[in-house]
């Protein structure tokens, strides 16, 4: 079996309030994230990042791991809950930025 992909998102949202519609936004879709009718995305985590320099000023933190490349690619191309998580999203973030990969551990 391959090994999960792991996705980190880190987010510029200046308003605490809008990082916390974000997060709520979050938690919709951890429960309503489908595909083919049931979920696929195996675990989700997202939370305020702790204030530190190195960080850059990306304070919130998301870590969504997913079976597969395909899995990952739905979720950024077709999976609606994605779609209004993105929508909550865009209006209130200054930037983000966002990796994935296999861990070799």
């Amino acid at each position: 079996m391959a090994p999960a992909v792991e996705r980190i998102t880190l987010f510029k949202i200046p308003d605490e309030a809008a990082r916390d519609r974000v997060l709520e936004q979050y938690k919709v879709l951890a429960k309503t994230a489908v595909k083919d009718g049931k979920p696929y995305i195996v675990s989700a985590a997202a939370g305020p990042s702790f204030p530190d320099p190195r960080n850059k000023g990306y304070n919130l933190s998301v870590k969504t791991t997913f079976a597969s490349l395909e899995d990952m690619k739905y979720y950024d191309t077709e999976c609606e809950a994605h779609k209004a998580l993105k929508a909550v999203v865009g209006p209130v973030r200054e930037d983000v930025l966002t990796t994935y990969f296999e861990s070799v551990l």
